[in-house]
């Protein structure tokens, strides 16, 4: 079953930014990370004060890939993109750091190791075909062989760079050894006619056969490699999923898994809290937003990479793990918590922000598949509690989730027209999605937005937008245009996540690299506590107040509650 979502990032950066342990597995990149590949962007001239912080930002990556730091060189490269989007050097880092770390990933997924030592050369050649298969079938680009073929031998180049990949394959091997194999391996490809799928799997099969013959490395290991550098250069989003993790997207999008139920930031070699989710076993623990997990069952996590320090979090319902954590400002203390089954609210808070004039707040946190029913839930909440001058619903940080879920939300609030539509190479990705005028709910509304409010977020907004049915207030969004759908594979437990489809607003906006403009713009230095919703200290929450009151104070507003 293929199941269309908006995912913005691929598994990899995860943990050099934020995650939902076992679950959401949604992290922003650059803007420039949109998959648009038939667009060509025409580097832009940087200004002598630009080429210096070009020049600062690069020796700063670099210096976290020399101290083998590849999550924090991936946020870097990221943070840096963000302001620098057409700057070819800072993306040539990011995908090597990309790969660094997408190979360290790997190899800490049990689900992974136990391919390795399971599958046989046939199985896992059989395994890349089918990947291909995929790929020509259904990916919104048509693929290049060739270029499949060489984005694979860049992964196993710097899998062959990489300790924890040498480690595990390569024993007693010489440094000239591996670099003479990479040097015939490359002359050989390059003579080699890559025109169908056929030469494809046939050249994969003879690296694979001569990294065996050459260096004594496993077949499979090699064949792997090229499976993921095939899947994940494609396109920012689309990406080859080991059997853990196409398990853990499959909970994503259910809205529930199996772990402590944090929201984890790593800095400065720090893994962070930055959530915990309401009735979660870190909540019953004591663990608080803002804390700092200093050693996880005892091994200290600043002496592991963060991937591994993260995963060590995570394992079967039932079974304990010990922490020592510290609070801001506070001594480190004991705690131990008991994995168990976590249910992710899709709205996560729900409340009247102002009494006397009936506002509602929401705050919508993802798009999975209990978003519609929670939606309800929610406005039948607010109504009961005395809305009736508006609904303020906050995307600020939503990365997005399943279409439909998006879809559906859409149609709470807008009575008829188009929501969205999609496009892609394959004729049966093309597809319209309009409202329906049953059971629209007519309050005021107000969305807000930011940055980090990507795909299905942006779906929401530039809905609203387009059919003026409410203001937008915040931050430009984050750009995302692409859907991708989930594929699970015949012939192996994994997947693959590819990039099938483009969305379009409306009007036929094009989100790519564009957002969604906010008609009022709220420029903020930092973001609010996530556990609070107080309009004090939230200058985005303050001006929605203001503008749903003044909406109130105008004649003749809107206060019809739902259209039956």
């Amino acid at each position: 079953m293929q199941h269309r979502v908006f995912l913005p990032r691929r598994l990899d950066p995860i943990l050099a930014r934020r995650t939902f342990l076992s679950l959401l597995l949604l992290i922003v990149v650059g803007a420039w990370l949109s998959g648009e590949r038939s667009v060509a962007v025409e580097p832009a001239r940087l200004a002598s004060s630009q080429l210096i912080e070009v020049g600062d930002l690069l020796r700063q990556g670099r210096q976290f890939e020399v101290e083998d730091r590849w999550d924090e060189a991936l946020a870097h490269y990221e943070k840096a993109i963000r302001s620098f989007p057409n700057e070819p050097s800072l993306k040539r880092r990011f995908e090597f750091s990309r790969m660094h770390f997408d190979v360290r990933r790997r190899l800490a997924d049990q689900s992974y190791c136990r391919s390795l030592e399971q599958l046989s050369l046939d199985k896992a050649l059989s395994v890349y075909e089918e990947v291909l298969v995929r790929i020509q079938t259904h990916h919104v680009d048509a693929p290049s062989w060739r270029e499949l073929v060489e984005q694979g031998m860049n992964n196993l180049d710097v899998a062959l760079s990489e300790p924890v990949f040498v480690e595990h394959n390569l024993h007693r091997c010489s440094r000239e050894r591996i670099d003479n194999f990479r040097r015939e391996t490359r002359r050989e490809l390059g003579q080699r006619s890559m025109r169908t799928r056929e030469d494809v799997r046939a050249a994969v099969e003879w690296v694979a056969r001569a990294a065996q013959r050459d260096l004594g490395i496993s077949p499979i290991a090699v064949v792997l490699e090229f499976n993921c550098g095939a899947t994940n250069s494609l396109d920012a989003y689309s990406a080859f999923l080991t059997p853990d993790q196409l398990n853990e997207v499959y909970s994503q999008i259910e809205g529930n898994f199996v772990g402590l139920g944090v929201e984890l930031r790593t800095e400065d070699g720090r893994l962070t809290i930055v959530r915990v989710i309401p009735r979660s076993p870190a909540e019953y623990a004591g663990l608080r937003a803002g804390d700092c997990i200093l050693s996880i069952d005892g091994r200290d996590v600043s002496a592991l990479p963060m991937e591994q320090a993260a995963n060590l979090l995570q394992g079967e319902a039932g079974t304990l793990v010990a922490l020592s954590v510290a609070s801001p400002g506070q001594p480190p203390r004991s705690l131990r918590a008991e994995r168990r089954r976590v249910d992710v609210p899709s709205i996560d808070e729900v409340k009247i922000v102002d009494s006397l004039h009936g506002i509602g707040y929401l705050r919508l946190a993802c798009f999975q598949k209990s978003t519609p029913r929670d939606l309800d839930d929610a406005l039948w909440t607010l109504h009961r509690r005395g809305m009736r001058g508006g609904v303020i619903v906050d995307l600020r940080g939503n990365p997005g989730g399943l279409l439909i879920a998006a879809v559906e939300a859409v149609d709470r609030f807008v009575e008829s027209g188009v929501i969205v539509s999609t496009r892609g190479r394959d004729v049966r990705e093309g597809q319209t999605y309009s409202a329906q005028a049953d059971g629209t709910w007519r309050v005021p509304l107000i969305v807000l937005i930011d940055k980090d409010s990507a795909s299905a977020a942006e779906i929401f907004a530039g809905a609203i937008r387009d059919h003026q049915r409410g203001a937008v207030i915040g931050q430009q969004s984050y750009g995302k245009g692409s859907v991708q759908g989930i594929f699970p594979l015949h012939s192996h437990a994994s997947g693959i996540r590819l990039t099938t489809a483009r969305f379009y607003s409306p009007l036929g906006r094009s989100y790519c690299q564009v957002g969604v403009t906010p008609d009022r713009i709220v420029q903020t230095v930092a973001k609010p506590v996530a556990s609070t919703v107080d309009p004090a200290g939230d200058p985005t929450l303050a001006t929605a107040l203001d503008f749903a009151r003044q909406t109130i104070s105008r004649p003749n507003p809107v206060t019809q509650t739902r259209v039956r």
